[in-house]
């Protein structure tokens, strides 16, 4: 079987880069002779990954003013409402690879919770008009953030495989038939163990992940944040491990989270992990912490499936999600409005503290039935590459 993964930004962003090596390495070791591709947005980011049997440029491509294709692109957009044309341009860094390919992947988990794609909605025409099976790999999709011209996309999918079960419930209740459930391939990621930094306290060190993109969207919640810092160094002799997992320019948590060491570093108890680690290095950090509290989706994940019990600054459907998979309810996620409030943030950390046995041995018990519903996506491929 031929792989073709698509719609990928790029490693800088760990959690995309823990999508990539964990899908690789399942479909790898599940399906036979499989070969796996990548196209991504930012190939060079993507060479550590030594897995992949191939990266190709996904960038996209500009339609230079009063060429030929322009005037016809402008032409059908003009007098035809016609944008195919045109976004078949742009996109054909992507286009011209879907020959090689006998299935081919989207997956960028919640590249779907952020409004109107025409242009990936046109590469997936391209798809199916090739013959090609279409596979949405690992998905979150919140109710708001449907439309009817999405559904009619969703609905040329072969297979659209949900991550959690609020995602898989709100598409089959929008009458879609092909969804199924799996986890996200991260779970099973594996680690890293690099030395530990200086200042690091075994068996009781907190790790903190805060991003840009939930600072943008409540402007309030980084000074909340820092409240809840200051509340951990008084009123326990724990270590803080400010934990960068997206490094992306203008969506770097280095940066906010380097703001927040200059701050509190004269205390000898706050440490920031530096912005070169890999996925599975940052995993390997995260794996020997006592508790951690996060705000990127795949740093958490990279939490809980190694059994560290985990606050979520969770901002969609993804975070309650898969916290409703693991615990059978949304334990310790606080929703974007509530994290600039810094009574709810320290009181879920003292609920964390306290139930920790609890939530240990929830996890030991739903961690490993979670990996199984990883693999699973693997089995439903297979079922779609008997059908090629």
């Amino acid at each position: 079987m031929k792989v073709l993964m698509f719609f990928h930004g790029g490693s800088q962003n760990r959690g995309c880069e823990a999508i990539v090596r964990s899908s690789t390495k399942l479909i790898k070791e599940y399906v036979k002779d499989a070969k796996v591709y990548l196209v991504s947005g930012r190939p060079k980011t993507d060479e550590i990954i030594s897995e992949l049997d191939a990266i190709y440029d996904g960038s996209d491509c500009s339609i230079n003013k009063f060429s030929y294709d322009w005037l016809l692109s402008s032409v059908k957009v003009k007098l035809f409402n016609d944008e195919s044309f045109a976004l078949g341009k742009i996109h054909q860094n992507i286009i011209k690879h879907i020959n090689q390919a006998d299935v081919c992947l989207s997956i960028g988990g919640d590249n779907y919770c952020y409004g109107e794609q025409p242009g990936w909605y046109e590469i997936n025409k391209r798809v199916k008009a090739q013959g090609k099976k279409l596979v949405l790999w690992g998905c979150s999709i919140g109710e708001e953030d449907l439309s009817e011209r999405k559904l009619e996309d969703l609905k040329m999918f072969d297979l659209i495989l949900a991550r959690e079960t609020l995602t898989l419930n709100i598409l089959r209740s929008k009458g879609l038939s092909n969804v199924e459930l799996c986890a996200d391939s991260a779970f099973t990621l594996e680690k890293e163990e690099l030395p530990l930094p200086e200042g690091w306290q075994e068996g009781n060190t907190v790790g903190i992940n805060f991003s840009p993109l939930v600072w943008k969207r409540n402007q309030k919640s980084k000074a909340a944040v820092k409240t809840l810092i200051n509340h951990i160094l008084e009123t326990t002799n724990m270590t803080i491990a400010l934990t960068p997992h997206v490094i992306d320019e203008g969506n770097n948590d280095y940066e906010i989270l380097k703001s927040f060491h200059e701050e509190y570093k004269h205390t000898g108890r706050v440490l920031l992990l530096p912005d070169h680690l890999n996925a599975t290095q940052y995993k390997g950090y995260i794996a020997r912490m006592s508790f951690f509290i996060g705000a990127r989706t795949h740093a958490t994940i990279a939490a809980y499936s190694s059994l560290v019990p985990t606050m979520v600054l969770g901002y969609s459907v993804k975070s309650k999600g898969i916290a409703k998979d693991i615990f059978g309810e949304e334990k310790l996620v606080l929703g974007i409005d509530e994290i600039s409030d810094s009574r709810k943030l320290i009181n879920k950390f003292n609920e964390l503290i306290v139930e920790e046995e609890e939530i240990r041995i929830n996890l030991e018990q739903s961690i490993p039935g979670i990996k199984k519903m990883s693999c699973r996506a693997v089995s439903y491929l297979n079922n779609l590459f008997a059908l090629v």
